[in-house]
């Protein structure tokens, strides 16, 4: 089976330009498909509590990595010095695109427009195979039956 045009992808477009294109198709989708517009009480309050949440998430997961003083670089996790299992890591394998996730939530929320909430379950597939799924076999090669000992614990996403 031929698994190149996965390869193609896998790690190339850093996540943060991921949530950038996934935010400016959902504005485009509720800009140009307005019939698809949802009533959503509390719509900017909503919005700004999930981007809130999100930024936070984030910067919990920079600053662990940080602390364990490794990269943060989600192109390159050969390149990870340590494997990160304190703070918000107890609880998501990774808060940084959890994070990502819950602003474009807000963000869908602001927008309240269908295409824009189906973006979401998108990105996550997206990241779970081609950013996510590369990443643990990285560190399943650094970080051996530490890292799966870790998966076994921790979940995913949440």
């Amino acid at each position: 089976m031929n698994t190149r045009p996965v390869q193609a992808l896998e790690l190339k477009i850093p996540p943060v330009a991921l949530v950038i294109v996934a935010a400016v198709l959902m504005w485009l989708g509720s800009a140009y498909a307005p019939r698809l517009n949802v009533e959503l009480p509390f719509r900017a309050a909503v919005g700004f509590v999930f981007s809130l949440l999100g930024l936070i998430t984030c910067i919990l997961g920079v600053v662990e990595f940080k602390r364990a003083k490794t990269t943060v670089n989600p192109t390159k996790p050969q390149s990870s010095s340590s494997l990160v299992t304190s703070g918000i890591y107890r609880h998501t394998r990774n808060p940084m695109y959890l994070g990502f996730f819950f602003i474009l939530a807000g963000w869908a929320a602001v927008r309240a427009n269908l295409l824009a909430f189906l973006a979401l379950p998108a990105f996550v597939l997206y990241m779970n195979q081609f950013q996510i799924k590369p990443e643990e076999r990285a560190l399943v090669s650094l970080f051996g039956d530490e890292f799966k000992a870790y998966c076994s614990t921790v979940r995913r996403w949440v």
